[in-house]
């Protein structure tokens, strides 16, 4: 596939979004000569507002509410949106009538000029990605590197054309990956990392095996020459292997291994590639600042930096600057008192246990309930027994909710009906309002539900005063549509509320 490829052609973008990656790809192919563009959504073009703003001044068809096969016929080249998987129906007639069918992952990966590291799985992309970039950018010298994929602020087809040479990390999500599972004409990417394999999106892949199969696309068309991580203490890691990769598999563990990779022993860090090993750093002072649950996180982006010849000296003094990610256990406010914490990314009970366990010393308040996508619960209900006191669990309202409290039930927790909330403003207030005056900055209120940061007027406010050293912890533990766009609208949310209430 080339640029030219593209040329002259009538293009249907098949899905516009509201993330970002369908306004990225109408960018994108406006630039290119010749090309007719015609977009469709199943969304209204109230909902689409906030996209179409950004490429009124481009000139194509829209087809909203619905997709059309009239709209495939039409296309020589249709652009799928990661919303839509796949087996929807329009994408197989697409198939059937031989279009030239893509999405953003496999256009970059075609087109990219770059040696690619590309990283997937249930939990950990995010950081991943961002520690990878940060070693990358700080440690190597003359070669410029790029950072996006399955993010808002960069997808994919935004960065593309500004990457040349050097080396780009993108995250990548199975949704993306649907569309790799072919031959793309060249060993890519050059590193591969699969942090992890939970259950996920089971609305949409129906089963365990299902899922897993399109994360392995990631490593379909890599060569011998190229890398393959793989989390060694993962109990799908075994399975993964049974789509024989060609590429040189490395694993991180948090035991001692035999194999090539970077393990834990005895709380350092060693690296062994190729019968040669190195001990790396120390993490007692890493566990302490950013959680057990990241040290996965550090070891993939180590041993990336590693093979790409950063320097083990140059490793350790960046450790101590890695950057908080935005909605991943991101510390939003704290003092001596109250920490509040924003893990909005938290789309699954497995992210929201991790949390849990991460702050489960503390006087520990969770938020957590939202959409479900066919999970299961039991194991978040009995981490919830464990650590949260009843008075300290808020729910807020959804259909992934409702079946955590019906788990929560079987084990005998006592649900306070008093704290399931349809609205994520009730919560903060009322939270907030379970504290002290004196911790509070500016806080006037007597506890009377009169603080302006309790909007609807639904609850009276706590009768309860949280004691010190509280955290609060926003990990919803599920996905987020019922009330918001999506898991980085819900994040943003809970910190305009947040901020506003404590101003």
């Amino acid at each position: 596939m080339d640029i030219k490829d593209f040329e002259n052609k009538k293009v249907l973008i098949f899905g516009l979004g509201i993330l970002g990656g369908g306004v990225a790809s109408v960018k994108f192919f406006s630039k290119i000569k010749g090309v007719k563009l015609r977009i469709t959504d199943l969304k209204s073009k109230k909902d689409l507002a906030e996209s179409l703003k950004k490429i009124k001044d481009i000139k194509a068809e829209y087809v909203f509410g619905k997709h059309r096969k009239e709209d495939i016929d039409w296309a020589d080249v249709v652009v799928v949106n990661p919303g839509v998987g796949i087996n929807n129906e329009f994408v197989k007639y697409a198939f059937e009538k031989k279009k030239i069918v893509v999405n953003d992952l496999s256009i970059f990966f075609n087109l990219a000029k770059a040696e690619i590291i590309a990283i997937t799985g249930t939990r950990g992309k995010t950081t991943t990605s961002n520690w990878i970039y940060h070693f990358l950018k700080n440690g190597l010298e003359n070669k410029k590197v790029y950072l996006g994929g399955n993010q808002p602020e960069n997808p994919l087809l935004k960065i593309l054309p500004k990457v040349k040479n050097g080396i780009v990390v993108i995250e990548v999500s199975s949704f993306q990956l649907e569309f790799c599972n072919k031959k793309i004409g060249k060993n890519l990417p050059k590193i591969a990392i699969i942090t992890n394999i939970y259950p996920d999106h089971l609305n949409r892949y129906k089963t365990m095996k299902n899922y897993i199969k399109q994360k392995t696309n990631i490593f379909l068309n890599q060569g011998e020459n190229d890398y393959l991580i793989l989390n060694k203490d993962n109990k799908w890691t075994n399975y993964i292997l049974k789509f024989k990769p060609k590429s040189k598999v490395l694993f991180v563990s948090k035991k001692e291994i035999k194999n090539d990779g970077i393990y834990l022993k005895n709380d350092f860090l060693y690296i062994r590639l190729n019968k040669k090993e190195r001990k790396v750093f120390g993490v007692k002072d890493f566990l302490e600042k950013y959680g057990e649950h990241n040290l996965y996180n550090l070891m993939n982006a180590i041993l990336t930096a590693y093979i790409l010849n950063v320097p083990t000296t140059k490793i350790k003094k960046l450790i101590n600057s890695l950057p908080q990610v935005r909605f991943r256990q991101e510390i939003i406010y704290k003092d001596k008192n109250l920490m509040i914490v924003n893990d909005s990314s938290a789309t699954s009970p497995e992210a929201t246990i991790q949390a849990i366990e991460r702050f489960k010393d503390k006087n520990l308040i969770l938020i957590t309930g939202g959409t479900d996508k066919n999970l299961d619960f039991k194991n978040l209900a009995k981490e919830i027994k464990k650590y949260i006191k009843p008075e300290n669990l808020i729910l807020l309202n959804g259909s992934a909710t409702k079946k955590l409290i019906e788990e929560l039930r079987k084990i005998k927790y006592k649900i306070k009906e008093e704290n399931i909330f349809e609205d994520l403003k009730d919560i903060v207030s009322n939270i907030l309002l379970g504290f002290k005056t004196d911790i509070i900055p500016g806080y006037k209120s007597d506890l009377s539900g009169k603080h302006p940061g309790n909007l609807s007027g639904k609850h009276p406010g706590k009768s309860v005063l949280y004691p010190r050293s509280s955290v609060v912890l926003f990990s919803p533990a599920s996905a987020s549509f019922e009330k918001f766009k999506n898991e980085f609208d819900r994040g943003k949310k809970f910190n305009k509320i947040v901020y506003n209430f404590l101003k």
